[in-house]
């Protein structure tokens, strides 16, 4: 039975406006935990985490992965999302992750995408997703910000990188200066079993106007969810389960800084398996 994790990490996003500063920390601090906890780690970190190179790494780990072992996959960077072209979504938009070239070559990881990835796994493989990322949000909504707080939200509008003939249009024919964010829940989602004892922790819930925040605390530049989630997880005891961390890291989230609320998804089985066993 073994244990691999992939971590990704994104902070440079060329030509979008929209560079982040936490995300390459928390993909190496999420390495550092999980090599500590005997799991054999690869990584992709901003310009190497291209979407050709973040779907063949997520092929790789669960392509080659047999029945009873654990794989992690953390992703810390821009969650976005994209008009529909297959007419699954109800709400008419894919949600979907940005990978480094996501202006560049014009694409995201979508969720349709990453299900497809996902869906060759063996029976008996168990998957734990952690999302530092925004599942949706509004086009124009701004991150609050406190003093000495660095707060900006891990949301990427359409704008900021689909062109302008495919984003979406009012009555008008008019490119929309406004719209509501994705209604369903996050691109990993798409991956996540419940029959399978899956497990999902994200940053923030799913819906409109949920965020998770890059932050800059203790002088350092971090997800405000990875750095609870792993402070939190420092302090427990040998042995704890999921759901007793996830009851740790909702002690410091939401904040009046981070106003973000952590979420875990999972079967109750799921919840109640050891971290990182």
């Amino acid at each position: 039975m073994a244990k691999k994790a992939l971590c990704i990490g994104i902070n440079n996003y060329p030509g979008t406006g929209m560079d982040l500063r936490g995300c390459v920390n928390d993909a190496n601090d999420w390495a550092g935990v999980l090599s500590g906890r005997g799991f054999k780690v690869a990584m992709l970190l901003d310009q190497e985490a291209t979407k050709t190179a973040m779907m063949a790494a997520m092929s790789n780990l669960v392509g080659k992965a047999a029945k009873g072992d654990t794989l992690v996959i953390t992703f810390s960077g821009h969650g976005t999302y994209q008009p529909d072209t297959d007419g699954d979504e109800a709400d008419g938009l894919d949600e979907a992750l940005c990978p480094y070239d996501l202006q560049t070559a014009g694409e995201a990881l979508t969720d349709d995408e990453i299900r497809s990835l996902f869906a060759v796994r063996k029976s008996g493989v168990r998957i734990v997703l952690i999302a530092d990322s925004c599942h949706s949000g509004t086009v124009t909504r701004a991150a609050p910000a406190e003093k000495d707080a660095d707060t900006r939200p891990r949301f990427m509008p359409m704008g900021n990188w689909l062109p302008t003939r495919l984003l979406p249009k009012d009555r008008s024919g008019r490119v929309a200066t406004t719209m509501i964010g994705a209604l369903g829940p996050s691109p990993l989602f798409a991956a996540y079993s419940n029959k399978l004892g899956d497990l999902l922790l994200s940053g923030c819930k799913e819906g409109p106007n949920n965020f998770s925040y890059d932050a800059r605390i203790n002088g350092r530049f971090t997800g405000a969810f990875t750095h609870y989630a792993l402070k939190a997880l420092a302090r427990m005891k040998p042995g704890a389960t999921y759901a007793e961390w996830h009851k740790a890291i909702v002690k410091y989230l939401p904040s009046a800084s981070y106003p973000q609320a952590p979420q875990m998804v999972g079967s109750s089985g799921a919840r109640q398996g050891k971290v990182f066993e």
